[in-house]
């Protein structure tokens, strides 16, 4: 799912295309993508963009008349600019923005239809498609700790969480505490001060450094990749890999439709947490440290 790094390079892109151009029509392909109806769609046909600004994970389009689009991208929606009337691309294709600059077409890959695009009137309209999360990059240490131990949850979840901070995933999430070099299932009321505190500087490190480095790497042009799997990440993504920083295999925790990537080394003192179902399966056999990992692996060969 696209993150608050990836959806700032998104509007960073948007701003200098739409911001001042009007807004045409939009061609919806897929009926479901459109969640709401009053007002109707026509409503933001020939309204100028006045502004574009994220609200967690969600673009908004700001047009004049107190029309405004929120769009949500999921985990698989992805934009593309086009020349103006382009056509969303078979299966994928979910809509068409046509705007006065060029059109933006959005896409979804896989059969699971999650993208959304409501219709509100003002900020009323939008406080409903707001889940209320921290914005950490715009508080202070004192709005975090106070954000993170309002309820007692695992870090992994508190970072996920919209409700509790705005525009972090799965994928910043797991970068994050291998910066601050805590495990994900440490809970956000057994934390002591310097680890708050290292928390803090870590996410706002991570979020910072990875807008700063997408950006640079789009620079003018429009993202033509975004994707949770980034080369230069520590851990996520890299399940088996050996940690940039002290090299011990990357060890992964599946869960849902999630999973937690992790260095032991670096952040669970070298002890492997429990694996929902692998450790059940394997039981008694389950490693419970590298070390104990390591000599399984290694009376296997």
């Amino acid at each position: 799912m696209p993150e608050l790094p990836d959806i700032e390079v998104y509007l960073a892109a948007l701003r200098p295309r739409v911001v001042g151009g009007t807004c045409e029509r939009i061609r919806v392909v897929k009926p479901f993508l459109l969640r709401s109806v009053d007002p109707p769609l026509e409503a933001a046909a020939g309204k100028r963009v006045a502004e574009i600004r994220r609200l967690g994970k969600r673009i908004v389009f700001c047009l004049e008349g107190d029309v405004l689009l929120v769009l949500h991208l999921m985990i698989a929606g992805r934009l593309q600019w086009k020349e103006r009337g382009a056509k969303p691309p078979g299966r994928r294709g979910l809509a068409a923005f046509d705007f006065s600059t060029g059109t933006l077409l959005l896409t979804e890959a896989g059969s699971k239809r999650r993208a959304s695009l409501y219709v509100v009137r003002g900020e009323d309209g939008l406080t409903a498609h707001d889940p209320g999360g921290h914005e950490v990059l715009a508080g202070n240490l004192g709005s975090f700790l106070a954000t993170l131990v309002r309820e007692n949850h695992t870090l992994k979840r508190a970072l996920t969480d919209p409700r509790i901070f705005s525009g972090i995933g799965n994928a910043y999430s797991d970068e994050i505490l291998h910066r601050a070099r805590l495990s994900p299932f440490r809970r956000t009321r057994n934390l002591q001060e310097h680890e708050i505190e290292s928390l803090y500087q870590a996410t706002r490190e991570v979020l910072e450094d990875w807008t700063e480095q997408l950006l640079a790497e789009v620079g003018n042009d429009f993202p033509k990749k975004v994707t949770a799997f980034r080369e230069g990440m520590a851990v996520h993504g890299r399940y088996g890999k050996p940690c940039p920083v002290c090299g011990a295999p990357i060890q992964r925790i599946l869960y849902a439709e999630s999973e937690a990537n992790y260095c032991a080394g670096c952040q669970t003192g070298g002890r492997l947490l429990a694996d929902r179902v692998l450790s059940k399966l394997l039981k008694k056999d389950w490693p419970q440290t590298l070390a104990e990992l390591e000599e399984k692996r290694a009376d296997r060969l």
